[in-house]
């Protein structure tokens, strides 16, 4: 059956698409200057990464065994009802191309998945995405392959927790307030491990699509808007990485806030957290670029892999083998994982369905009552 064809404009009145298509012309021509302007540096950038022994090459590393590999991401979906909010959070791990001389440690995806009816609360998303990255830290600490990705940064977890139990204060009623109240000891033991990478059989890497960080070109003072993967997507050629680089702490010092968590694992919360920050400072990032069909990758890691050649060359030879495929710009399980869990926002309208009937079955009073109380106004999903 054919696909019928796509009208992105079709429902957009005339006037305004005619509008937004006359800018193009000119942000054309913008984009185009910025990335000529970057060609006619390349050479001279390129001679300054290899001066400050920041260019290498993949073959310069250790040669091994192709590693087993796997990707984990998550998302949330809060369905805004009528009377109440259905929350609902899931984290997935997708094992990668499996070596020839390797069997399967995950024939099926693994997950984790926590589902909640909620009373309206503006804060509830902000904690549904911190329960949503401790499940993906557990699920990724948990998960038996040699090398295992992780979607976005290595310091996205500490941002969500901090702004999560920021909030939990003002809302301590709500059951994702309590799950995030006993669980948040688990998940901050799952991103220590994570951080540090000391298991010699294991280490995680973190691949983020999107980032603003500029370690190299702050480093050597090109003068640039551009982000460090934008600009190392075009001076890289493929096969080429940079050698490990610190990652560009904040301003301010890291930290967590656990005022108000459970009591009785208050000494284990301050040690983990004392843990989980010292790692995040020492964080390095590699930038590779594997293949000619693929932009530069932002590569996130402890210094334990980025200080041993053997573990970085482990690392680099996971990235290479999961990234064949041609038309997938990123790591295949991470492509992957990403593209199962993000069907759960699609799924909120069948799950409201059959809680529906079910109510149904037994209410006592106006069935139309029921489906007018669960009636769902949007829902709001994330990454």
């Amino acid at each position: 059956m054919m696909e019928a064809p796509e009208r992105p404009f079709a429902e957009l009145p005339g006037a305004l698409v005619e509008e937004l298509l006359n800018y193009t012309q000119a942000l054309s021509k913008e984009l185009g200057d910025e990335f000529y302007q970057i060609q006619n540096r390349r050479v001279r950038w390129r001679e300054e990464l290899r001066r400050e022994s920041i260019l290498g090459h993949v073959s310069s590393l250790p040669i091994g065994e192709i590693p087993t590999t796997s990707g984990i991401d998550g998302s949330y979906a809060l369905e805004r009802l009528l009377a109440n909010d259905l929350a609902v959070v899931a984290a997935l791990g997708v094992e990668g191309l499996t070596p020839p001389s390797e069997t399967r440690h995950w024939p099926f995806p693994h997950h984790k998945v926590w589902i909640e009816i909620e009373p309206h609360e503006s804060e509830t998303g902000t904690l549904l995405r911190a329960i949503m990255m401790g499940l993906e830290l557990i699920l990724a600490a948990q998960a038996p392959h040699d090398v295992v990705l992780l979607d976005g940064s290595l310091t996205t977890p500490l941002i969500y927790f901090n702004q999560a139990l920021n909030k939990r204060l003002e809302v301590p009623h709500l059951r994702t307030s309590l799950f995030l109240n006993d669980h948040m000891l688990e998940f901050l033991e799952a991103y220590a491990t994570i951080l540090t990478s000391s298991r010699s059989d294991h280490l995680w890497l973190a691949i983020p699509k999107y980032t603003t960080r500029r370690e190299i070109a702050s480093r050597l003072k090109w003068s640039t808007n551009h982000d460090d993967r934008a600009l190392l997507s075009f001076i890289l050629e493929p096969g080429e990485l940079t050698f490990p680089t610190p990652l560009q702490n904040p301003s301010q010092p890291w930290h967590l806030n656990i005022e108000g968590l459970n009591d009785r694992n208050k000494s284990s919360l301050e040690q983990t957290v004392s843990h989980v920050t010292e790692a995040l400072y020492n964080l390095q990032v590699v930038y590779y670029r594997p293949y000619s069909w693929m932009p530069a990758l932002r590569i996130e890691m402890s210094r334990s892999v980025a200080e041993n050649p053997y573990r970085l060359a482990l690392a680099m030879q996971a990235i290479y083998f999961q990234s064949s495929a041609p038309a997938i710009m990123e790591p295949y399980p991470l492509y992957l994982a990403d593209r199962m869990v993000k069907q759960l926002s699609s799924s909120i309208p069948a799950l409201r369905q059959i809680i529906s009937q079910h109510i149904a079955e037994t209410y006592p009073g106006k069935i139309e009552e029921v489906f007018l109380g669960l009636h769902g106004y949007r829902t709001e999903s994330g990454v």
